[in-house]
């Protein structure tokens, strides 16, 4: 099957079931879709079981397709541009400080709590991991998913500030949580020990040069915004943005995500305001807000239909069933220590914890770590209980956050 095959089912499953939501279902346009997808996944593994083998070329379809690479290596770049264009910079900076330690500091303590957690119940039911195994499940989980923290919180009715806290600390997060999960995984395999020096010097390095390459980047294609008004040139200079920008980062082995959330930070303020026209502005929100919707409508269709890859033993369901509310008490702590730390110097919103656990939604960023883990024993149980994590969050904590946030205030 070609590349063009592929893109030409999944865009017209993604258009179909985007129809069938609006038109029958309308649930928040991600969840839909997703829901919509999973219960196709269900109708195939059923037909397959009555030996019609539509499960297997679907499942083949899918093995042609890295999710990881897909995701990871190119559809993020374009979704974290699109979502941090429309981020009030103001208002970022208001919040730096919730943000900074939930993005740093809770990644970090979650990351430990769920290994934890996990180590000790799957253990409890007979499904010993070793503890190193247990660390990388800890970090591929606990980053929120910043695309589906943006596509859930455009209908949630959060306060404004609490809304900056989530969608800040998922923009950041992830490059937190990749690196923890790369260290970690390369102590998995033998490949380095796990001296504090090198993960401080990655994490540095990463986010440090993620940050000084957004801001570069972000930087010449804003002067080069000034010195045009052509709508289609202009969006062009932004794509080159994204997409280059991205790239440079791979090779200098730094933080792409958050190079490319910088720039579109600086871009999506500053250069709206005092680098394009009035046309522009209209041309260039309406174009990232297709790519937004295309791309995020083809990633929740990925993630429902990957069900089919994901092992099915009863003991992995076990696994992915207890890992649920293991992950959500973790969230809790790390979030309600964050928040008891910073209410010592500024206030928070009514049930800031509650919101801010239930709105720490998972998405397809961990389900591609997971997929990332090299063959071996542990590997289908860490992606089952992944799986188990990511499709929970978006079905069962994205359809009830927004009454969540509506009874809180």
């Amino acid at each position: 099957m070609t590349l063009f095959d592929i893109a030409a089912i999944l865009i017209t499953l993604s258009a179909v079931f985007s129809y069938l939501n609006h038109r029958y279902i309308r649930l928040p346009t991600a969840i839909g879709i997703m829901a919509i997808a999973l219960a196709m996944s269900l109708v195939l593994l059923a037909l397959g079981w009555l030996g019609l083998g539509l499960e297997a070329q679907a499942d083949n379809l899918l093995r042609s397709i890295d999710f990881n690479e897909t995701l990871l290596g190119g559809m993020l770049s374009f979704l974290l541009f699109a979502g941090a264009l429309h981020v009030n910079l103001g208002d970022l900076v208001a919040q730096k400080g919730p943000i900074a330690f939930l993005a740093t500091f809770g990644v970090i303590l979650s990351t430990l709590l769920v290994a934890l957690g996990v180590w000790w119940t799957l253990g409890f039911f007979g499904l010993e991991l070793p503890f190193i195994y247990c660390l990388l499940f800890g970090a591929l989980i606990s980053p929120t998913d910043p695309i589906a923290v943006l596509s859930i919180l455009k209908t949630s009715g959060a306060p404004k500030s609490l809304e900056t806290k989530i969608s800040g600390e998922s923009l950041f997060n992830d490059g937190v949580g990749v690196v923890v999960f790369l260290v970690l995984l390369e102590v998995a395999k033998g490949t380095a020990e796990p001296e504090v020096v090198h993960v401080l010097h990655l994490l540095l390095q990463e986010t440090g040069g993620g940050v000084l390459l957004g801001l570069a980047t972000g930087y010449v294609c804003y002067r080069m915004l000034r010195s045009v008004d052509n709508y289609q040139v202009e969006i062009l200079l932004t794509l080159a943005l994204v997409a280059g920008g991205y790239a440079l980062a791979g090779i200098l082995h730094i933080s792409g995500p958050i190079a490319v959330v910088v720039a579109g930070l600086l871009i999506g303020n500053h250069g709206r305001l005092l680098a394009m026209s009035n046309r522009t502005r209209r041309h260039l929100d309406t174009f990232w807000e297709l790519v937004d919707e295309i791309l995020n409508a083809v990633l929740f269709v990925l993630i429902g239909l990957e069900v089919l890859l994901i092992p099915r033993e009863p003991a992995y369901l076990v696994a992915g069933a207890l890992a649920i509310p293991i992950v959500l008490v973790a969230r809790y702590t790390s979030v309600a220590g964050t928040v008891g730390v910073l209410r010592l110097k500024r206030d928070f919103s009514p049930n800031a914890v509650a919101i801010l656990t239930w709105g720490g939604l998972r998405g397809g960023i961990s389900v591609a770590l997971a997929l990332s883990l090299p063959a071996g024993p542990h590997r289908p149980v860490l992606l089952a209980a992944a799986y188990a994590v990511v499709v929970f969050s978006i079905l069962v904590q994205g359809l009830t956050i927004g009454p969540l946030v509506r009874r809180s205030l």
